[in-house]
């Protein structure tokens, strides 16, 4: 998520970067951000100032009682009570200056980096690298749905029956290569110096909330209403989580994490020829790295 230091001092850059993501509305946007912040900052300071005042006046009460100066003394509760009374709904405007403003910042999106071209659609990416050998399959190359039912490897159909699409059921060999090709990554991470983390496989809403899942992708999520919790889409989120709201030193990096999850998508919407097979599954298995390094 953007901060509001950077959104305030880098305000064109920021401006150019969402107008890039073809970010509907951008610049009301960002000046709704600003406009919040002012009025939060305003009232902030005028609250400040009134507790200051409060904090003055109340110390002089007791000064001029003793002194005799009752009149004086009961006109200072008075203004004291009166601004008090202001703090209340300066206290109430601020807060909810603030809640609006973080409930903006949830729906802008990161900004790319200069380099990246801007484009609407898979055609307008830019190959910046290859490795590799590029396989060329035959004319008679079978999908890998076809290959799966040929050998008996993964029932797409008992997935359907017992859960529903999206939810395939590996048997066999099937199932021995994807523990297999699990454990060979998480074992080549290990070797590379990421710490195996195995973490829950659903969060709360805060961990949503810190990784970016929520607001807008909650429609993608499995949730538990009941508990108010989330199934994962990737790993990610609860690694990544255990950070929140820490403050790493700098000689504490890199921090490198690996797990193994299954992971949960709803992929509302997708359809068609790119969805067959293993494709935009509902369960899957993932082995994700995670790393906190400096820029």
């Amino acid at each position: 998520m953007l901060t509001i230091k950077q959104i305030t001092e880098n305000t064109e850059a920021v401006l150019r970067g969402l107008e890039k993501k073809h970010f509907k509305n951008a610049k009301e946007t960002i000046d709704q951000v600003i406009a919040l912040n002012d009025k939060r900052r305003s009232t902030q300071n005028e609250l400040d100032k009134n507790l200051a005042e409060v904090n003055s006046l109340s110390r002089t009460i007791g000064q001029l009682m003793k002194e005799g100066k009752k009149e004086e003394a009961e006109t200072a509760r008075a203004r004291v009570a009166e601004l008090k009374e202001g703090n209340k709904e300066l206290d109430a405007a601020m807060t909810q200056a603030a809640t609006d403003m973080q409930n903006v910042l949830y729906t802008i999106p990161n900004i790319p980096y200069d380099s990246v071209p801007e484009g609407v659609g898979a055609e307008d990416n830019v190959v910046e690298k290859m490795g590799g050998m590029e396989t060329e399959l035959p004319k008679d190359a079978l999908p890998h749905w076809e290959l799966a039912k040929k050998y008996d490897l993964i029932d797409f159909d008992l997935g359907v029956k017992i859960t529903g699409a999206g939810f395939p059921v590996y048997k066999g060999k099937g199932a021995q290569l994807q523990r297999a090709l699990i454990n060979f990554f998480l074992d080549e991470a290990r070797k590379s110096g990421y710490t195996e983390i195995m973490p829950p496989t659903v969060v709360n809403a805060a961990s949503g909330y810190g990784t970016g899942q929520l607001p807008d992708k909650e429609g993608q999520m499995y949730h538990c209403e009941v508990d108010d919790l989330y199934l994962i889409p990737t790993a990610e989120v609860p690694v990544t989580n255990i950070y929140r709201d820490v403050i790493l030193e700098e000689k504490q990096l890199p921090i490198m994490n690996c797990a193994y999850t299954q992971c949960f998508r709803r992929e509302a919407g997708s359809y068609g020829k790119d969805v067959r097979g293993l494709n935009r599954l509902h369960e899957f298995s993932k082995v994700d790295l995670v790393r906190i390094d400096k820029p």
